[in-house]
Order: C-alpha cells, then sequence, then structure tokens
C-alpha cells in the first residue's frame, strides 16, 4: 500500500513538474510572438509616421511619410519579410490558445496588406491619398495626444515643413483617376485650405499671425492651392466615369479580407436581400399602428408593396416633424447621453468603463459637410486622452430648405439612436473595453467588422430591454437606422459587380430604405470611395446577432445579459469568427 501511495505521489510530481515546463514553455512562445510584433510595428512605425500617430505612438510626431516609390517598397519589403519570417521565428503550436488567435491576426494583417498594395493603386489613381498626410498629419496632433501643447505644436511645425514636397509628388505621380476620386478631392483640399487658415488655430487654441504656425501655414496654403488648380486643370479633365469599379473578382477577394468572418460576397448579398424584406415588413407592421395618429382620416393604403411602402413613408414624414434646432444640437445630445449611461446601469446591459473619457462636442468647422457624427475614440497605444463624439449642425452655407431637411432627417428619435450606436452602449463604449485588451496585436490590429457590428447590434438591444419604454416611433427609426446597414451591403455588392447606376442607386436607398435625397447622394459618392466597406455594419451585426441567439439558447436561465455582453468585448477589436470559442470560454464555469 505505501509503494501505490508512493507511485501516485511520484506521478502526481511528475504530471505538475510537465504541466509545469509545457506552461513555462507557452509563456516562452507568447513572448515571442510579442517582441516579434513589437519589431515589426516599430520597424513599421519608423517608415509610416503618421500611422504611428493614429495608433498613439508619440515617437514619430515630428515626422511624416516619404510617399515616394522607394518609400512604398520599402514598406512593401518590411511586410514580405514579416510574413516570411513569422512562422520561423514563432512556432505556432507552441503557443497558447489566445496567442495563436493573435498570430493568426497578425498574419491576416500581413497578407491583407500585401494583397492591397498589389491589387489597388492609391499612390496613382487617388489623389486623396496624399490630402490625408496633409490633414491628418496636424490634426490627429492636436486633437488627440497627451503630449503637452507645446510638444505637439512644436512637431505639427516640423511635419508642415514636409507637407509641400507631399502634395508635390503627388502631382508627379498621379495619372488618369476615377472622376469621383477627383471630383471628392477637390472638396477636401477646398477643406484643407480652410482648416490651414483657420480651423488649425480653433484646435490648437494658437492665435494667428502671432503663433509660429502661422508661418508654417502659410508655404502650406500655397501647395494646396496648387494642388487644387492641378485636380481642376488637369486630373479632372481626363478623369473616367467609371474606373472607381474593382469588379466582382477582386471585390470578392477584397471582401474576403476585409471582413475575416467566413463568408463569402455571395452569402452577404443573399443574407442582406433576405433581412432587407424582413425589416421592412417589420417596419410595415410598427408604422400601420401609427397612421391613425399621424394620417388622421386618410384610410390605410393597400397591403401590398407600393401601399406598404407609402404607409411606411407618410408617418415616417411626419414624425420627422419632431426635431430641435440646429443651436441646440450638442446639449440635446448631452442630455439623451446622460439618460442612456442611466438606462444602461439600471437594467445592467454593461458596466461602464470608468473613468469615462468621453466628450460631446460641435464638430469643427472645416470637417462639417461630409459626415453627421463621428466617434474619434482614444488610441490604443495613448489610451489616457480623451474620446470625442462630434455632432455636426448643418453648414452654414447651405440653403434653408437643405437644412430643414437635415434636421428632419435627424430628428429627436433619430438622434437617440445615432448616440446609442456611436457612444453609448456603441463604439464608444465598444473601444474603451478593447483599450483595456492585454493582447497588444489586438488592440493595434483594429477589425472594422467588429466596430461596427457592435454598434448597429446594440441599437436593437436598447429597444429590446426597455429603452424608450415602447415608443413605437422610436422603433421605426431603430429599424430605419437598421435597414441603412443592410442596403449598404446591397449598394456595395451592386456597385461594384453588378453595374448599378448611379440613379438605380438613388432609387434602391431613397425609396427602400427610406433615404433623404442628401444623404442618398453622399452614400452613393462613398460607395465609390470605399469599396467593402459598407458591407461591415451587416456582416458584423449579424455575427452579433447569431451568437447572442446562440448563447442564450445554452445557457437559457443562467444567461445573464450584462455579463455576456461584457464577455464579448473583453477580448479587443478582433476578427468576429472568433467570437464563439473566446466568448464561451469566458463564460465557461471556473
Amino acid at each position: 500500500m505505501r509503494y501505490f501511495t508512493l507511485l501516485l505521489f511520484l506521478a502526481g510530481m511528475t504530471y505538475m513538474s510537465m504541466a509545469s515546463t509545457a506552461s513555462t514553455h507557452e509563456a516562452q512562445a507568447d513572448a515571442a510572438l510579442q517582441t516579434f510584433f513589437d519589431a515589426f510595428l516599430d520597424a513599421d512605425h519608423q517608415l509610416s509616421p503618421l500611422s504611428a500617430s493614429r495608433l498613439g505612438d508619440r515617437r514619430f510626431d515630428d515626422r511624416l511619410e516619404e510617399v515616394s516609390p522607394e518609400w512604398r517598397a520599402k514598406v512593401k519589403a518590411l511586410f514580405e519579410r514579416t510574413l516570411s519570417e513569422l512562422p520561423q521565428k514563432v512556432k505556432y503550436d507552441d503557443l497558447s490558445r489566445n496567442a495563436q488567435i493573435d498570430f493568426e491576426i497578425f498574419k491576416h494583417h500581413l497578407e491583407r496588406s500585401l494583397w492591397l498594395m498589389a491589387n489597388t493603386k492609391p499612390f496613382a489613381n487617388d489623389p486623396r491619398s496624399y490630402l490625408g498626410y496633409v490633414t491628418e498629419g496636424t490634426y490627429v496632433l492636436l486633437s488627440q495626444s497627451s503630449a503637452a501643447r507645446e510638444t505637439n505644436v512644436r512637431h505639427c511645425i516640423s511635419r508642415m515643413a514636409r507637407m509641400p514636397g507631399i502634395l508635390a509628388e503627388g502631382k508627379k505621380a498621379l495619372g488618369v483617376c476615377p472622376k469621383v476620386y477627383v471630383e471628392t478631392a477637390i472638396k477636401q483640399t477646398q477643406g484643407a485650405i480652410h482648416y490651414y487658415q483657420e480651423g488649425i488655430y480653433q484646435l490648437s487654441g494658437e492665435t494667428p499671425g502671432v503663433s509660429e504656425l502661422s508661418r508654417a501655414a502659410g508655404p502650406v496654403v500655397a501647395a494646396l492651392k496648387d494642388y487644387l488648380e492641378f485636380l481642376k486643370q488637369e486630373l479632372l479633365p481626363k478623369a473616367r466615369e467609371e474606373d472607381w469599379r474593382i469588379g466582382s473578382e477582386k471585390f470578392a477577394r477584397k471582401l474576403e479580407l476585409e471582413l475575416e468572418a467566413g463568408v463569402t460576397a455571395e452569402q452577404v448579398l443573399r443574407d442582406a436581400e433576405a433581412e432587407a424584406q424582413r425589416v421592412e415588413q417589420e417596419m410595415y407592421v410598427i408604422a400601420r399602428q401609427l397612421w391613425h395618429i399621424h394620417a388622421k382620416g386618410q384610410p390605410l393604403p393597400p397591403d401590398d408593396e407600393v401601399g406598404r411602402s407609402r404607409t411606411i413613408r407618410v408617418v415616417m414624414r411626419q414624425l420627422s416633424q419632431e426635431h430641435g434646432q440646429a443651436e441646440n444640437l450638442v446639449r440635446d445630445i448631452q442630455a439623451t447621453v446622460e439618460e442612456l449611461k442611466q438606462f444602461i446601469r439600471d437594467k445592467d446591459i454593461l458596466r461602464l468603463p470608468e473613468p469615462d473619457q468621453c466628450q460631446i462636442i460641435e464638430m469643427p468647422e472645416f470637417q462639417r459637410g461630409y459626415s453627421v457624427a463621428y466617434l474619434n475614440n482614444a488610441p490604443p497605444l495613448d489610451a489616457k486622452v480623451s474620446s470625442y463624439y462630434a455632432i455636426s449642425p448643418p453648414p452654414r452655407e447651405w440653403d434653408e430648405q437643405r437644412k430643414q431637411s437635415y434636421l428632419e432627417e435627424y430628428n429627436r428619435h433619430m438622434l437617440k439612436i445615432l448616440s446609442i450606436h456611436e457612444a453609448y452602449p456603441g463604439h464608444y463604449v465598444q473601444l474603451e473595453y478593447s483599450n483595456r485588451c492585454p493582447s497588444k496585436i489586438r488592440r493595434v490590429l483594429f477589425s472594422g467588422v467588429f466596430a461596427e457590428g457592435w454598434a448597429v447590434y446594440t441599437e436593437q438591444v436598447m429597444l429590446d430591454q426597455g429603452y424608450g419604454q415602447g415608443d413605437l416611433a422610436l422603433r421605426l427609426h431603430q429599424l430605419k437606422f437598421y435597414l441603412r446597414a443592410v442596403v449598404n451591403a446591397l449598394l456595395d455588392y451592386k456597385m461594384h459587380c453588378d453595374h448599378m447606376t448611379d440613379e438605380q442607386a438613388m432609387d434602391l436607398l431613397m425609396n427602400r430604405a427610406f433615404q433623404s435625397e442628401g444623404e442618398a447622394a453622399g452614400k452613393v459618392i462613398r460607395a465609390k470611395l470605399q469599396s467593402c466597406q459598407l458591407s461591415t455594419y451587416f456582416v458584423g451585426r449579424m455575427a452579433f446577432y447569431r451568437l447572442r441567439q446562440e448563447i442564450q439558447r445554452e445557457r437559457w436561465d443562467s444567461f445573464n445579459l450584462g455579463r455576456y455582453h461584457e464577455a464579448v468585448l473583453a477580448h479587443g477589436t478582433l476578427p468576429v469568427k472568433y467570437l464563439p470559442e473566446l466568448v464561451r470560454t469566458s463564460l465557461a464555469p471556473r
């Protein structure tokens, strides 16, 4: 008996020793991956200082990219070398499961980047590519940096000295471009001129004419005006109408790389068609209940395709009159945000990040006219700075009719849905969770499908849990906002693969998705400028929705919505295909 006991003891000690050795081996392999990624990131940021600044790496804030063919060759060589060395320097099978996922995310980032380098030519056919360095080069430093103001101003001046050369490189490299790229670049160049004449002083707090920024801004403004003339006089006359389409073969591959969700372009199209029909029917059921209030005395239209569309349209047109004033938009948003945060706490939707670092601001004037709102989150490598939820009043140069249409589109119901999406518990909350993820790879290598999918998913969750107390008008607007996400995917595919015309696209957006003419026109331009991005909202939302259904069915009475949401957000902004495994692991009994 003593001998048997001794054998058991020795076997146990051997197992513990083996487990300890395995654990140490894993830890060493995980550390090797982190060291290798850090080395890559350091080399990448030295070559691409603006990318470093966007992520919050402050070491290169006084520099800008070269944007020459030689520079692009160096970047490509770095990515090729890193992809080749990754499996040699880091043994995948030795990694912990979490690190294996990081390895896969890193590898995919390299492959996707190299595919884009080989299959897109932004420095040859897109004049916006050069403008980004000019505007963002200073904006990211002045809007979100933990460095002292004086340091940021000094770095801006250093970068501004490089900007005329970047624009000159653009003039030399750009050839025949898609017309929509040139037209958009003209508008953005005009905005950039205004930014360096006025906006940069609003942002920095410096005094025009006194600050050293003024001396640095002069050559930048002159170079931008020269670039504007180049766009108008040389690029625009020879620009081509249809060259923005990337075609079905490239679209399918690019979508697969962008989504990293295990679905094909054709699957996305089929799912979006079916979902659009479902959402339209749900909108009709709600609009029919509101008809007697908002169309008093009028008979309900026939229950056919035309009649259902008319029912929704009439009710929504009446509801759109319930809006605030342009000068009160920020105040209205602030009140809505406080209401949302209290509801999230009361209903335990999830635990809100502390401290709250989200500031609600009126969008700077030089940024208006392109988007209604944005969430500018704290960068992952400088995460202690504020995030900004910016809302844009209608631009002052718009006529009264267009301003009125804007306020009707973003009425008091829609502003609530917008604030859920952009801030609580949408983008701001999700990205704050992401910035606290231990994995630097996941913090830095961002999945747009995750970010947009979560934001769209939360719109429905909040109302399902009682936000708005069953207000049918609010639910109708939530469904309209969601229908946009669904139709975005249809538009994305059809414009790049099916040769959908602008007229057909406008009809889809205005008559099927109930968007205003101005908003629809902007979306058509966006579809041309950003292939595959418009599909991220729908694909991401469906991934979150389906996972929630699966987990809730598995756990039934033990399912806790708040803890589930926290388990979803705990792993960074990573490809959604990893969520089922990671969320189940997080929720498993310990």
